[in-house]
């Protein structure tokens, strides 16, 4: 029986994979929607009479999905939990008045993620190895906060042995076991959440894979923060961004934090619960457009994040191909149908590109290696298929040393492997 499990613990999905000596294999998952070896990191909650009167019907990953789409309006619906994990300001959101705390909703999470596994979830695991990323997402992030509450929520479970490991230093190791000689390798992670770079020094000697980690670096810009700005300049302004509302004898701009809310699709249903939310909907009566407040209130009424995040993410991926392509939001009518071009998606996130370029200084900066000494980059994570991203790594390195491959997979078996070994406490963070 396999003694290390890797948890990669994504803002999008979850993997989870054992590790048997030099092997692995991701744990599969068994749910009314079949059966995948991933996990979309999301739960939905909803009373189900067949449970008794205070019961609730939990599901998570593709079948928490599936539950809130069939059952609009009765479902309490979250997803990307993990940006709450290092946020001091989240103390919790109340599901059917019952508060829930981060490490509440992370425990939930991994027994649903266990349920569904079945007889493939290992019972003699001595050791439990989950990523992190190098910067935790949102603003002001505290790492130990995160941590705490991860350990909380795994001890929980019962596992004897917690360890954490950079997110790309696990998509390192699993790169490295395919290297034919000694290299210089940059890992540049692209999550959810969070965009992480590590820099190690891999070398085999009497044939064991040694590694010398160099430096770390990561900003907290990633894939949400590209849907949020398509979000910001396709949908927002439709919705009342850039309007007025009248107080007294004065005409004010809507606040635009009503608009950062709304862009962020993965926070709309704690958004919902939000003293916000209700003063937004005191503004309608005063607004000089009150159908755009009423349509954004709709949209929060009709828990429409995920079916945002499905469309920007159907348009992000097409751009990523084609120089233009369409958006098709149909929750927001005629104005949710419209063309986009990549050079203005481009411009949207120029300050996120930045930033991560910014990240990118840093750490050959921080250990003073020149693009030149680098062998290897791998490239993981969906965001490392944006042209614009790709564009940055490609004039830096040249196209013949950049790598990609195990988008989904490679930070969870590159845990898992770590997990088997005795020299662990080299790799943690």
């Amino acid at each position: 029986m396999a003694r290390a499990l890797g948890f990669d613990f994504g803002t999008t999905n979850t993997v989870l994979a054992m590790a048997d000596g030099p092997d692995t294999r991701s744990v599969a998952f068994n749910s009314a929607t079949g059966t995948s070896d991933s996990m979309r990191t999301a739960l939905s909650f909803m009373k189900d009479p067949a449970l008794g009167a205070a019961a609730l019907k939990v599901e998570a990953g593709h079948a928490a999905i599936r539950q809130f789409i069939d059952n609009p309006g009765d479902c309490r619906f979250l997803q990307s939990i993990k940006t709450f994990a290092a946020s001091a300001l989240f103390q919790g959101t109340l599901i059917y008045a019952k508060r829930h705390r981060f490490e509440d909703l992370m425990e939930i999470f991994v027994r649903r993620l266990r349920a569904y596994a079945e007889d493939g979830w290992p019972t003699e695991v001595s050791r439990i190895v989950t990523g992190r990323p190098v910067h935790f997402a949102g603003a002001n992030p505290d790492p130990a906060l995160a941590t705490e509450r991860y350990n909380a929520a795994l001890s929980r479970i019962g596992f004897p042995e917690i360890h954490y490991v950079y997110e790309p230093v696990a998509a390192a190791f699993y790169f490295a076991q395919h290297l034919k000689k000694d290299a210089t390798v940059l890992v540049a992670d692209f999550g959810g959440g969070t965009t992480d770079y590590s820099l190690i020094r891999f070398e085999t000697h009497a044939g064991k894979l040694t590694a010398t980690p160099m430096g770390h670096s990561g900003v907290g810009i990633a894939g949400d923060h590209f849907d949020f700005r398509m979000i910001d300049n396709i949908v927002s302004p439709a919705i009342g961004k850039g309007s007025f509302f009248r107080s007294f004898d004065k005409l004010l701009e809507m606040p635009t934090s009503y608009y950062a809310n709304f862009g962020r699709w993965n926070q709309l249903s704690i958004f919902k619960t939000s003293r916000e939310y209700a003063d937004l909907k005191t503004l309608v009566r005063s607004s000089l457009e009150p159908e755009k407040l009423e349509t954004f209130i709709e949209l929060v009424e009709h828990d429409e994040g995920y079916p945002l995040y499905q469309a920007v993410s159907a348009t992000k991926m097409a751009l990523s191909a084609d120089e233009e392509a369409e958006f098709n939001f149909p929750p927001l009518g005629k104005a949710g149908r419209t063309r986009v071009r990549r050079a203005d998606f481009e411009k949207w996130i120029a300050d996120d590109l930045a930033r991560i370029e910014g990240a990118l200084d840093d750490v050959l900066t921080t250990t003073r290696t020149s693009p030149d000494a680098i062998d290897k980059v791998f490239l993981t994570g969906g965001t490392s298929f944006v042209p614009a991203v790709r564009r940055i790594f490609t004039e830096r390195f040249g196209q013949e040393r950049i790598e990609t491959g195990g988008e989904l997979l490679s930070i969870a078996h590159g845990l898992a492997l770590i997990g088997e070994r005795e020299d662990i406490a080299q790799w943690t963070a």
